[in-house]
């Protein structure tokens, strides 16, 4: 037969189905696969439960479902001082990947180059190629992911179409200071181009760290793409519901990428969404020191057997670097290793890199229960013992 799509047929599984298959199949702690080990908000759940008796379970508009808008641009309000037009400038997903894809096809073309931060999400760069552009990468290295402003002026062109910032930064936990985001923004500005930012962890920052929307800075408004994610907000995963928010103008060419990918989303489960949204501040406070907490038991643990640390400063995320424990092989080995021989399952830092690199960092995920948390930490103790 023919060959498929160039592109796509030349990527593997995605690392963390592998590392996810290998954990049940060894009867590994999964702290590899990014999602919380619980069942999503009580009171959400049963608005969507309510939703589905009680309200059409058709197609809704493509655009989303008006309480879910409304709610998404009331909460750009409450958080960020963003005035936002529910009608214009707010567009419902499923999920933040197909928002992301709906983004990058709407916006990109052929030739383009879209400026993106590694290490990166798994899903950035497949899409940016099959949208025929190329991806001009900007390094930051752990542990304390410092952003390169030579590096970062170095990867701006006149053939520069966006820039892909994810901040809170998966993998790396990093958030992006206000100064960075400045400079940032500026080149953004300079070359005409847009700003596509991935902000599902929008409020999952720690310590003093403050997450600030790149469409908050001057001259950003009308050429920002701003993606949230109630998976993340909500601790609900499954129900992959995206928002974006940008500018009519912006939004207007994402929205006709969205209709052919994938229309619409369950409107049951964005009405569960819209009422989470105008959840009290309590809810994010709560949130953001419980995960916090989590960070801070899985740090402690790991630190306490000799792993070295990486800074995390937002996420579901910390890297460790494995090289003081005297392990000789490249990161996917080691997270091979601990998965079959000390039951515990990570993913290797290198598979956030496009172009292959050496690394002794791996990611471990700690939105997990304490009790999952202290037997992956008991267990990798045992075996490093």
């Amino acid at each position: 037969m023919k060959p498929a799509n160039a592109v796509l047929s030349s990527y593997g599984t995605t690392i963390f189905e592998v590392m996810s298959r290998l954990a049940v199949h060894h009867g590994a702690v999964n702290l590899g696969q990014g999602f919380p080990d619980g069942n999503g908000p009580d009171d959400m759940r049963q608005v969507a439960a309510r939703a589905l008796e009680d309200q059409p379970n058709q197609y809704p508009s493509m655009m989303g479902v008006t309480d879910l808008r409304q709610a998404v641009a009331e909460h750009n309000l409450r958080f960020y001082g963003l005035d936002i037009d529910w009608s214009t400038q707010v567009m419902v997903t499923s999920g933040a990947t197909e928002a992301l894809a709906a983004c990058l096809f709407g916006l990109l073309d052929t030739g383009d180059e879209a400026v993106v931060f590694e290490p990166v999400y798994d899903s950035y760069i497949p899409i940016i190629r099959t949208a025929g552009a190329t991806a001009r990468l900007v390094r930051i290295e752990p542990p304390d992911w410092r952003l390169d402003r030579d590096a970062l002026a170095a990867a701006f062109s006149d053939r520069t179409k966006l820039v892909l910032l994810n901040s809170p930064m998966n993998p790396s936990g990093k958030v992006f200071s206000r100064d960075e985001l400045s400079a940032i923004a500026e080149h953004v500005v300079s070359r005409d181009a847009y700003a596509v930012c991935d902000e599902v962890y929008e409020h999952l920052t720690f310590d003093d760290y403050e997450h600030v929307p790149l469409m908050c800075m001057p001259g950003m408004a009308e050429r920002t793409v701003r993606i949230g994610s109630a998976g993340k907000t909500f601790s609900i995963t499954g129900w992959k519901v995206g928002y974006t928010t940008a500018g009519p103008a912006v939004l207007g060419p994402i929205a006709k990428a969205h209709q052919f990918i994938n229309f619409t989303t369950p409107p049951n489960l964005q009405r569960a969404v819209a009422f989470g949204l105008r959840k009290p501040d309590d809810y994010f406070t709560v949130l953001r020191a419980d995960l916090q907490d989590k960070r801070d038991r899985l740090r402690a643990g790991l630190s306490d057997i000799g792993f070295g640390i990486a800074a995390c400063e937002g996420t579901y995320f910390l890297n460790a670097d494995f090289s003081p424990l005297g392990f000789a092989g490249t990161d996917e080995e080691f997270c091979r290793h601990i998965t079959i021989e000390a039951g515990v399952a990570a993913v290797p830092f290198s598979a956030f890199y496009p172009q292959p690199i050496e690394s002794t960092f791996v990611r471990f995920c700690f939105c997990k229960e304490d009790a999952t948390l202290d037997e992956a930490v008991a267990r990798l103790r045992r075996h490093f013992s």
